[in-house]
C-alpha cells in the first residue's frame, strides 16, 4: 500500500510537470536590444503627432513600457550606457567608465575600445573590447549554445558597436569617420563576410549631393561621414544594415536564440543648434525606421519568435552657451590650473616634487611612487588635496580614491558606481550645475550634468503584454531580463534582478 502510494505521488508529481511544460513558452528565435542614442520620453511625447502607428505607437501601446528609467551611475555618455545595458553592471565593475579615459602608464588619453592589436577592415581604426571587464549578455548567450547563437551589433559609432557585441560576438558594424564605409575589426572577422562585403559594393552610404548641411556650413571630406552619424539621415542606414544582417546570417531561422543589436540616433543634428525643427525631423524619421526595421523582421521571423528591448542611453547634449544671456550662474572650471595650483600646495608641506602625475575631465592622478618612496600617507595626500580643492570657485563637491571604495554612504552611490579603480583619477571634482570644465591644454571640455533625462525601457514582442509600468527601474537590469527570457544565465557581474 506504501508502495502504491509513493508511486501515485510520483505520477501526479509528474503530471504537474508535464503541463507545465506544455504550457511553457518557447524561448523566442531573436532578439534584437535597440539602443536609441539620446533618447528622451519628452520629445517622444512632444512629437508624437507626427508619428505613424507602427514604430514608438506600435512599442508604447502594444508592449510592456517601463516609463522611469535612469542609470544607477554618473556620470553617463554613451559607451558607458552600452556597456552597463549589455553588461547588466556599473562602469565599478564593468571598466567602461566613459568613451576615453587616462591611461595611468603612459599618461596619455586612450579610447575605451582602441586595441593596436586588432587592424580593421574597411577602416585604419584599431579596435576590440579588451577593455570590458566583465561578460555581457551575447558573451552568455555564446556559451550557453556552445557558440551556435548568432550574436551581430550594429551602429553608427565604434564604441557602440563594439561595447554592445561583447566578446565572443560574430561581428560588429559600424560607420567609418574618413571614408563612410560600413566597417569593422579583425578581432571579429579574419576576412569580411560575403554579407558584409556586399553592402559596401551595393549600399555605401549615400549622402545628400551637397554633404550635411549643418548651420550654415557645407562640409566634405572625411568631416561630412562624421556629421553623417549624428544627422537625422544616419537611422535609415542603420535600418538597411541591420536587416541585410539579419537575412544574410539567417538570424531567427532556428530555435536556437540570436541576438542583435542595434544602436540608433536621436540627439540634434548639430551640436551648435538644437532648434525644434531640427528635433522633430530627426524623430520623424526615427519613428519611421523603428517601424520598418519592426514589421520587416516580424514579417520574416513571426512576431510571436522575436524579442524586441528599446531604451535609452540616458544623457542629452546639451547647450550651456546661453547660460550668461540669462543670468544663470554658470563658470568655467581649468583642471589644468587647478592642478598646477595643487601641486604648489603639496610641494609647501612635503617638499618640491611631482605630486600630481596627470589630469584628465575633472579627474586628478597622484605620484604613487613619489609618494611610496618618501613614505607619505597616501590617504594624508588625499585629505590635504580634499581640503584645498573645496575652496575652488564653482565645486560642489571632491571626491577622493578612498571615499569612493570605503564608504557605505547610499549618498555618494551613483559615483561610486560610475568609478573605476583601474583608469579613473585619484581624484574626481564635481562642479556646480551650469558649470564648465575645461583643460586649457588640450582644449577638452566636460560638462557635468545632474539633471535627469526622462526615458522608457520598452519591451515588446514575444507575447509580452501590453501594459504600463510607472515604478523607477534602472538600466542595469535589462541584461538579467533578456537573459531570463531566453533561459540563460546573466553577465557573471550582474546583481540586478529581471524586470517584472
Amino acid at each position: 500500500m506504501k508502495h502504491k502510494t509513493i508511486t501515485a505521488t510520483i505520477l501526479a508529481a509528474m503530471a504537474v510537470i508535464t503541463a507545465q511544460a506544455q504550457t511553457l513558452q518557447p524561448a523566442p528565435r531573436l532578439v534584437v536590444n535597440i539602443t536609441i542614442d539620446q533618447l528622451r520620453t519628452d520629445f517622444i511625447d512632444l512629437f508624437s503627432p507626427f508619428f505613424g502607428s507602427d514604430g514608438f505607437k506600435r512599442l508604447l501601446s502594444q508592449g510592456t513600457v517601463f516609463s522611469d528609467a535612469s542609470y544607477p551611475f554618473a556620470p553617463i555618455d554613451r559607451a558607458s550606457a552600452m556597456a552597463t545595458i549589455n553588461t547588466g553592471t556599473t562602469p565599478y565593475y564593468h571598466g567602461i567608465v566613459g568613451a576615453q579615459w587616462l591611461d595611468k602608464s603612459s599618461l596619455q588619453k586612450v579610447g575605451c575600445v582602441e586595441d593596436k592589436k586588432y587592424p580593421g577592415v574597411y577602416t585604419v581604426d584599431y579596435t576590440s573590447p579588451h577593455n570590458i571587464l566583465t561578460s555581457t549578455l551575447g558573451d552568455e548567450l555564446k556559451m550557453a549554445t556552445n557558440g551556435a547563437a548568432i550574436v551581430y551589433s550594429i551602429a553608427p559609432f565604434k564604441d557602440a558597436a563594439i561595447l554592445s557585441a561583447g566578446h565572443a560576438a560574430d561581428g560588429a558594424v559600424w560607420i567609418d569617420d574618413s571614408n563612410g564605409n560600413w566597417c569593422s575589426s579583425t578581432y571579429f572577422f579574419k576576412s569580411a563576410p560575403k554579407w558584409f562585403s556586399a553592402v559596401n559594393t551595393l549600399n555605401k552610404i549615400q549622402l545628400p549631393s551637397k554633404g550635411i548641411k549643418l548651420t550654415d556650413k557645407t562640409f566634405s571630406g572625411s568631416q561630412k561621414y562624421r556629421n553623417f552619424k549624428v544627422s537625422s539621415h544616419v537611422n535609415a542606414a542603420i535600418t538597411d544594415i541591420a536587416l541585410q544582417c539579419v537575412s544574410g546570417n539567417a538570424m531567427g531561422a532556428d530555435n536556437t536564440t540570436d541576438l542583435l543589436s542595434v544602436t540608433y540616433y536621436a540627439g540634434a543634428p548639430t551640436e551648435q543648434t538644437k532648434s525644434q525643427s531640427e528635433l522633430q525631423e530627426t524623430y520623424y524619421k526615427l519613428d519611421k525606421d523603428l517601424a520598418r526595421l519592426l514589421s520587416s523582421i516580424e514579417s520574416s521571423v513571426g512576431k510571436q519568435n522575436v524579442l524586441f528591448v528599446v531604451t535609452s542611453t540616458g544623457y542629452f547634449n546639451e547647450d550651456n552657451s546661453s547660460y550668461d544671456q540669462y543670468r544663470i550662474p554658470t563658470g568655467i572650471f581649468y583642471i589644468n590650473r587647478t592642478a598646477n595650483l595643487l601641486n604648489i600646495y603639496l610641494g609647501a608641506i612635503f617638499g618640491q616634487g611631482r605630486y600630481v602625475e596627470g589630469y584628465f575631465r575633472n579627474q586628478i592622478y597622484l605620484n604613487h611612487k613619489l609618494l611610496e618612496q618618501r613614505r607619505i600617507s597616501f590617504n594624508d595626500v588625499l585629505g590635504r588635496c580634499k581640503e584645498f580643492l573645496i575652496e575652488s570657485a564653482g565645486v560642489r563637491d571632491v571626491f577622493t580614491s578612498e571615499r569612493l571604495t570605503t564608504s557605505g554612504n547610499p549618498g555618494i552611490e551613483r559615483i561610486r558606481n560610475g568609478y573605476n579603480t583601474n583608469c579613473c583619477g585619484d581624484i574626481l571634482i564635481e562642479v556646480a550645475p551650469g558649470w564648465t570644465i575645461q583643460n586649457e591644454d588640450t582644449q577638452d571640455t566636460f560638462q557635468q550634468r545632474a539633471s535627469l533625462i526622462p526615458f522608457p525601457v520598452i519591451i515588446y514582442g514575444a507575447n509580452t503584454p501590453a501594459q504600463r509600468v510607472e515604478t523607477p527601474v534602472t538600466a542595469d537590469r535589462i541584461a538579467p531580463t533578456i537573459a531570463k527570457a531566453i533561459r540563460i544565465r546573466a553577465p557573471n557581474a550582474c546583481s540586478a534582478t529581471a524586470l517584472k
